[in-house]
């Protein structure tokens, strides 16, 4: 592999991940009513079905991330954009639930095959010493996933309905994601993947998967996810609940997105001077600190409009700490391994949370218990990853 062709693996995977992400995961908010007035479904049902795709995308990052520690990221990749094409054309031709949710089910292993976390696995395989910096690359670029993707499916879906909008977005994984994973991703896994680079190879992966530090890791990875997971469903309406009309409600929430990238750029022109574990406590200590100014903010737009920074900005790079931690602390050459294993409970508490958010504001019908509760979860976060990561600093 030549010294340019990694960073052309970085732009070529920045275009997939906008497809994939785009089609895959945020193109379901804006098909959500169409669906729900064509099929004639309660919208519960509609949505259940996308959690169902996102525990099993959890399900599958694991032996995702197994299949391109071993053979590379291409074959795995491609098929996975092949899944996701075939499973849309299905999607826009079904009529009753069953099939529907053995369809969401197919999509959510698609995701394991081809968002973040095989596209991360490719970076950490091809590049030497700035992975991390593509991955910061990478992650700037797909984030604008939503902000292409919603504003399209929305185009598409008003003169074209639902159905033939899926088809589109199939065409989409077809026509773009396959060949480039097809032609441009390495065959094989590359020599960053065998060890060359390996920060403990004594270590097995198996002793891996069994240490404390790997445990401790999960622990503060899950729970900052189901912190940050179980508010972003409920924010506008925790913002209302304060007092906020829909529209200032709105706006505020319209923060979290810039600030997400924000804090990613922010990391990256820190990146070589903090390393990464430095990083990643600063932005798990900004999550509980904002959920406690959202429970305390009341109805201060000053006060919500900081939580509402803090709690983006520690996402944002958060993406990129989650990315670039296994790398640091494990052998190089099991990473596809172990940040398939580490995310996997990171993902289905993606999806769960939410759904148990509702469930605890349900107890007294606001949101304050909902938000000490989670101020406690990010709590929990900043603790374990300190302990996994204080002999590494």
């Amino acid at each position: 592999m030549t010294r340019t062709r990694p960073w052309r693996l970085v732009l070529v995977l920045a275009v997939t991940e906008i497809v994939s992400w785009g089609s895959l995961y945020y193109a379901f908010s804006v098909l959500l009513v169409p669906m729900e007035r064509d099929l004639g479904w309660d919208r519960s049902t509609l949505v259940g079905a996308f959690s169902l795709s996102m525990l099993c995308a959890g399900l599958g990052s694991w032996p995702a991330g197994a299949l391109i520690g071993r053979y590379g990221g291409r074959a795995l990749m491609s098929l996975g954009s092949l899944a996701a094409a075939g499973l849309l054309a299905l999607l826009a031709c079904t009529h009753s639930v069953l099939p529907f949710y053995l369809i969401w089910i197919g999509l959510g292993f698609a995701m394991a095959a081809v968002l973040y976390e095989p596209a991360f696995a490719v970076i950490y395989q091809c590049f030497k010493d700035d992975a991390k910096k593509a991955v910061t690359v990478l992650t700037l670029a797909a984030g604008f996933a939503s902000t292409l993707f919603w504003p399209l499916t929305q185009i598409l879906v008003v003169p074209l309905g639902w159905r033939t909008t899926a088809s589109v977005l199939a065409l989409l994984n077809l026509l773009i994601c396959l060949p480039l994973h097809v032609f441009v991703l390495p065959r094989r896994a590359g020599a960053a993947s065998h060890g060359a680079f390996s920060r403990n190879p004594s270590l097995s992966l198996h002793a891996t998967l069994r240490s404390k530090t790997f445990w401790q890791l999960a622990i503060a990875f899950t729970a900052n996810m189901l912190a940050f997971s179980a508010l972003s469903v409920h924010l506008i309406p925790l913002l209302s609940e304060r007092g906020l009309s829909g529209a200032a409600a709105v706006s505020l929430a319209a923060l979290v997105g810039p600030v997400q990238v924000a804090g990613r750029l922010v990391e990256y022109a820190l990146g070589r001077r903090v390393s990464v574990l430095r990083s990643g406590l600063v932005a798990l200590v900004l999550l509980p600190v904002g959920m406690l100014a959202l429970l305390f903010a009341q109805a201060n737009l000053s006060l919500l409009a900081i939580a509402l920074v803090l709690y983006g900005a520690s996402n944002g790079v958060m993406t990129i700490v989650r990315a670039a931690t296994p790398a640091e602390l494990f052998d190089r050459g099991q990473y596809a391994s172990v940040n398939g294993a580490l995310s996997a409970p990171v993902i289905m508490s993606r999806a769960a949370a939410p759904i148990a958010a509702s469930w605890l504001w349900a107890l007294e019908q606001n949101y304050r218990p909902l938000l000490w509760a989670l101020a406690v979860t990010a709590a929990l976060a900043v603790a374990c990853f300190y302990w996994a990561v204080r002999e590494k600093w």
